[in-house]
């Protein structure tokens, strides 16, 4: 399966006038910001060709890939509870296929409509996964190999490339990050406040879903009986991801797993957009000094944008995030 050109493709130039963000006035509010794409985006994309990725340990990762005979690559990772066809994947794919790359949009496990086969599912630092899918991509013999990701995607694809550090792949040529809770634990803390009940409550419910499932297929490992009590990730993460994914609890799990500590090892030009209204971040996940960040990772810190928002209504159909990650392939590449 291959892409056809969006309708309004972007103009080879983009690179050259991305400006900083400066929404309309009824978008510069951090809870429309995040809510607007998910309750009003469509994007328009052909079907991707899809794939099953066997893993090591006897799962499977499910991929869709966007193929127009490139010889560069983009690999996209969505976030909490997201999938590879979620709006904001969607509107990135577009973007970058128009600009000549193809792209491969991955789900984690027990993401996308299909629930994985072991116990475990996903979590923010499931980077063995990425690597996999990574790897899978160089295989296609692309010569240029760039990362983004989405929320917990852009902390896994940062996490990553610190773990990577100097032992990175020659072909990674960079990475652009959105909205990236590089601080799992202020996170967490910021989606305990009554004001970010209604995005918890989402998150729990979907992850009700989901959890039920897996206690009917693993009952003796999985237990959901009170989970209607859960009304934190703390809560969440103690009960269910630290013990299913070999942490001590949450605070091991959120310690181990956060990018923050890991952006200065990171070795190829990295960018991380954090809008300073994002309700879900807390102060330590926008990180300014060269001895947090490193020398390849810089931030990025729009007045506006909320949480993976950035909208833009343009005739293009394209959004400020999309622009802002072709201008910085370009810049690197």
């Amino acid at each position: 399966m291959y892409y056809q050109s969006a309708p309004h493709p972007i103009p080879p130039d983009i690179g050259k006038r991305v400006l900083r963000y400066r929404p309309p006035p009824w978008l510069r509010n951090g809870h429309v910001q995040s809510v607007w794409p998910t309750l009003f985006r469509k994007v328009s994309m052909t079907e991707p060709q899809t794939e099953v990725l066997p893993t090591s340990d006897g799962d499977q990762l499910h991929l869709d890939w966007y193929r127009q005979g490139s010889d560069r690559l983009a690999v996209l990772s969505h976030g909490l509870e997201g999938h590879s066809r979620r709006p904001y994947i969607l509107g990135l794919a577009r973007a970058l296929l128009t600009a000549g790359w193809d792209v491969l949009a991955w789900n984690f496990r027990s993401c996308g409509g299909v629930m994985n086969l072991q116990p475990r599912f996903y979590h923010s630092g499931a980077t063995e996964d990425l690597e996999r899918v990574v790897n899978h991509g160089l295989a296609q013999k692309y010569n240029a190999l760039f990362l983004s990701g989405f929320s917990m995607g852009g902390n896994l694809t940062l996490l990553y490339l610190g773990q990577q550090s100097e032992q990175v792949d020659s072909r990674i040529c960079g990475a652009v990050a959105y909205s990236v809770p590089c601080d799992l634990a202020g996170s967490a803390d910021e989606l305990a406040k009554p004001s970010r009940k209604i995005y918890m409550q989402r998150f729990l419910r979907d992850l009700n879903v989901k959890m039920q499932e897996k206690a009917s297929r693993f009952p003796d490992l999985i237990d959901v009986s009170g989970f209607e009590d859960i009304r934190t990730f703390r809560q969440f993460d103690n009960r269910y991801t630290a013990p299913l994914h070999g942490f001590r609890d949450a605070e091991d799990y959120w310690a181990s797993c956060s990018a923050l500590g890991k952006l200065r090892d990171i070795r190829v030009p990295s960018l991380m957009v954090n809008a300073a209204d994002d309700p879900f971040l807390s102060p330590r996940c926008y990180p300014e000094s060269r001895a947090l960040l490193g020398q390849h990772v810089r931030l990025d810190a729009p007045r506006w944008g909320g949480h993976v928002g950035f909208v833009e209504h343009s005739r293009d159909g394209y959004y400020w995030s999309e622009r802002r990650a072709i201008a910085h392939i370009q810049s690197v590449v």
